[in-house]
């Protein structure tokens, strides 16, 4: 048990750079403080997971969790002060005693999607999300079988995250009056196969600065939907939305990174772009042996998926790089591809593996990398005049 929760920390945090020997420690002198801890706190149930680490979508049908019941990944008390100084003196007392102030990465697991949040810019740093066509509710039910319920996004509400300290947390306040949407980075009907997993997407830690008018409610939604149809052309659909921060050059020919800063105090910084990066795997109805077992309850990131496509044939990765701006929805939604490698390098990601990469075909030359323009809100009026933008952002790189 210890070596595997040994693996999952050095996998989902980034602490390779400590030995063996400095984890173990890091783990045997919490130990006795654990067995405390956890008779006086009620033991939370582990959420199903696949082999991505992203929470197995629930089968139709099947009862939530309940709500409270979703945690983070490691316990709060992993991360704490004392225990990051033990691990720092460990090695090599590089760290003073008053331990180590950060940065803290939260990883906060779902019903329905994974994210790691950021502190500094009181959003996502990344979220992560598991489809297929029975998640969606696109599966009939059997013949004498009740259809499963499903969330109603009209009884889901925004909500502050209380998972994240007070003072590093996005507030309701600073999105009053900001000009910006409250984007989700997983969408509502990502997860409408319960009303727990439909309003955990609510929650601010899921939740960007986004332009209203011709993205968030436009383009943005469209680019949404198109991932979710995928789930008609693989049996599982992984998704990564990463917001990103991508420098433009001025007119002195220097690149600087420039973005606005919302709330009162201003804390939530808003994105300058987007992106989308999407893993299809299987053709619907295939089962193939050694394939992303979506019964697997083992906590790996998705970077874990290096060895499991042996004997996969149907696999597409593809990235979209889209501006945090008004898009018209004339602009092809193949102008925003661009490699997995640019959007790791702007965010400081590896979100995928080399043998995934290797492995993969490009997304957009298995399927049609479409969107279709739908009204997704009544009160959406398409403006005039909105800025095509025909490639991908040169901020990215190559």
């Amino acid at each position: 048990m210890a070596s595997t929760r040994t693996a999952t920390l050095v996998g989902l945090f980034g602490l390779g750079g400590l030995t063996g020997a400095v984890i173990a420690t890091l783990f045997d002198s919490k130990k006795s403080d654990k067995q405390q801890h956890q008779q006086q706190q009620q033991q939370v149930p582990p959420t199903k997971t696949t082999a991505t680490g992203v929470p197995a979508p629930p089968a139709p049908g099947a009862t939530p969790s309940p709500p409270g019941a979703t945690s983070n990944l490691l316990d709060t008390d992993l991360l704490d002060r004392r225990l990051l100084a033990r691990a720092a003196q460990a090695a090599g007392g590089a760290i003073e005693a008053s331990g180590y102030p950060g940065p803290v990465s939260d990883l906060l697991v779902n019903t329905a999607y994974v994210a790691g949040y950021d502190r500094r810019l009181r959003h996502p740093s990344w979220v992560a999300c598991h489809m297929t066509a029975e998640s969606l509710l696109k599966v009939p039910p059997p013949p004498g079988t009740p259809p499963p319920p499903r969330g109603d996004r009209s009884n889901s509400v925004f909500k502050e995250d209380s998972r994240i300290p007070d003072l590093f947390r996005a507030h309701l306040a600073d999105y009053f009056r900001s000009g910006y949407d409250r984007g989700h980075m997983v969408a509502a009907a990502d997860a409408k196969f319960s009303q727990q997993a439909m309003d955990e997407t609510f929650y601010l830690t899921n939740i960007a600065p986004q332009v209203g008018e011709g993205f968030n409610r436009d383009y943005w939604a469209h680019t949404e939907d198109f991932v979710r149809r995928l789930t008609g052309q693989f049996r599982d659909v992984y998704c990564f939305t990463v917001p990103l921060y991508l420098p433009k050059q001025d007119s002195d020919g220097k690149w600087r990174v420039s973005y606005e800063v919302i709330g009162s105090p201003p804390s939530v910084g808003v994105p300058t772009h987007f992106a989308k990066v999407v893993l299809g795997v299987g053709k619907p109805g295939s089962d193939v042996k050694g394939a992303l077992p979506s019964s697997s309850t083992t906590h790996l990131t998705p970077r874990g998926l290096a060895g499991n496509l042996a004997g996969e044939k149907w696999v597409g990765l593809g990235a979209f790089v889209i501006p945090n701006a008004r898009v018209s929805n004339d602009t092809p939604l193949k102008s925003f591809v661009v490699p997995v490698e640019a959007v790791e390098r702007a965010s400081g990601l590896n979100l995928f593996p080399s043998t995934v990469k290797t492995s993969s075909k490009q997304l957009c030359n298995l399927v049609s990398c479409d969107i279709i323009v739908r009204d997704f809100s009544d009160a959406n009026r398409r403006a005039a005049g909105m800025q095509r933008s025909n490639s991908a952002p040169a901020g990215l790189g190559k």
